[in-house]
């Protein structure tokens, strides 16, 4: 039998029940911080467990997503950069053959010149004098040989031949006074010694005929041959001296060699210039050399042996100068240094280039930035150039395995530019490349091998 319970109100006439104080049931509300609490704990076990039901998966994912980078392809263009400085294609510093005072001065700096122009004068001295007595002494060489080579005068025959004719008088005559003083001698009317005083007269008067008729050979037969040498040798002396003092003066006298311009004054007005082949670093009272003038302008560019592959003879430069930031002027690879030279421990090979534009820009001295333009690569496999690495003396990339893992992978560069470089194997397009390690990679102990 089911018994039923009422739970209807007392009535009125109920008696009321007194509990004491202590057992009476009372109801507290929790503060509010508490509850905030709570919550907040509840959400954060919401969330562990929800990390713990996707697994290291999503973490593995989302590390990947943050450390690493595909490999891309795009075109590429072999650009090899070097720097250098403007210089002048042809410079020489002029100077006297003879050491001397600088007498005029025609030029200035940043004159232009042209080839034979007179640039400066020096003082020539005595020269003048020298070459007037030099030239007096050929005339009379001169002379002396066109007489010898034309012969005697007429007259000069006629009077040997009138001296043949007075000394064979004078012999005739001797001759028949010896024959009458020999017969005075026989009779004893004149000495021995008298005598003997004709017959010498006789034997002189004959030399005398002797002698005239050979001089009258020769004046009729003209100069002989090795007076007309020693003649001709005289004047070719006397040339030699005058054309001597002519060269030191025109040697006096400083031209252009080539055309150009005056790049350097080094000597004034009355300094004493010596003869050499190396300026003076600053103008004074004593130089070594008188101007400096150039002609034409080239650059000159530092390439190191990495790069020196790339660049070609007749190859596209563009050319930044530091004076002129904002512009790029084009130039063309002139010739490549057969021979490296080192220096702070870097192999360099020295690389001239012939600027096309900005000749009336470009001054030399200059320094500039060089960029050799070389050919395009269609599809290159470009990486960033920070998650290139060495490991073990080998150059590679840390590249994600199947698991997310970072895996070291051998690879070969190429050029590097704008902070990627190009990578010719080891690689494929797509590959994930790590640019930055994860935590416990970082943190992973490295043993010696």
């Amino acid at each position: 039998m089911k018994t039923e319970h009422s739970l209807s109100p007392p009535s009125q006439t109920e008696e009321a029940i007194d509990l004491p104080e202590p057992l009476r049931p009372t109801r507290r509300r929790l503060p509010t911080w508490a509850i905030v609490l709570g919550v907040l704990g509840l959400i954060l076990m919401g969330l562990i467990g929800l990390r713990l039901l996707r697994g290291p998966r999503a973490t593995r994912e989302q590390s990947l997503t943050a450390l690493t980078q595909p490999v891309e392809t795009s075109p590429l263009t072999v650009r090899v950069e070097g720097t250098g400085s403007v210089v002048a294609q042809d410079t020489v510093n002029l100077s006297p053959k003879i050491a001397g005072r600088l007498e005029s001065l025609y030029g200035e700096q940043g004159d232009p010149v042209q080839a034979g122009e007179i640039l400066a004068q020096m003082e020539v001295g005595t020269l003048t004098d020298e070459l007037r007595q030099g030239q007096a002494q050929l005339a009379q060489a001169e002379a002396d040989y066109a007489k010898a080579l034309a012969g005697n005068r007429s007259e000069d025959i006629r009077r040997a031949e009138a001296e043949v004719t007075a000394a064979q008088s004078q012999v005739t005559l001797a001759a028949t006074q010896l024959v009458r003083y020999r017969e005075l001698a026989a009779q004893g009317a004149i000495s021995q010694s008298e005598l003997d005083q004709y017959v010498t007269e006789a034997d002189s008067a004959a030399a005398n005929f002797e002698q005239a008729q050979a001089q009258l050979e020769e004046t009729a037969s003209g100069s002989r041959p090795e007076d007309i040498t020693a003649a001709a040798a005289a004047v070719a002396a006397a040339a030699a001296q005058v054309a001597a003092v002519e060269t030191q003066i025109e040697e006096a006298v400083i031209r252009a060699p080539f055309d150009g311009v005056i790049t350097q004054t080094y000597a004034t007005i009355g300094a004493i210039v010596t003869p050499t082949t190396s300026a003076s670093a600053t103008a004074s009272a004593t130089s070594s050399s008188i101007l400096a003038i150039s002609s034409g302008l080239e650059v000159e560019v530092d390439v190191s042996e990495a790069n020196i592959a790339q660049v070609q003879v007749g190859q596209s430069v563009e050319i930044v100068a530091d004076a002129f930031s904002q512009q790029v002027f084009s130039g063309e690879v002139k010739r490549i240094a057969p021979e490296a030279v080192i220096e702070n421990n870097v192999t360099l090979f020295q690389v001239v280039v012939t600027p096309l534009t900005g000749l009336d820009q470009l001054k030399s001295g200059m320094t500039v930035d060089a960029t050799f333009i070389g050919e395009t690569v269609v599809d290159a496999l470009m990486v960033p150039t920070v998650a290139i690495a060495t490991e073990a003396g080998q150059l590679g990339i840390q590249i994600a395995d199947d698991e997310g893992n970072p895996t070291f992978q051998p690879v070969t560069v190429g050029l590097t530019q704008d902070g990627k470089t190009q990578i010719l194997s080891g690689l494929e397009a797509d590959d994930q490349v790590f640019i930055d390690l994860p935590e416990v990679e970082r943190e992973r102990p490295s043993f010696p091998p």
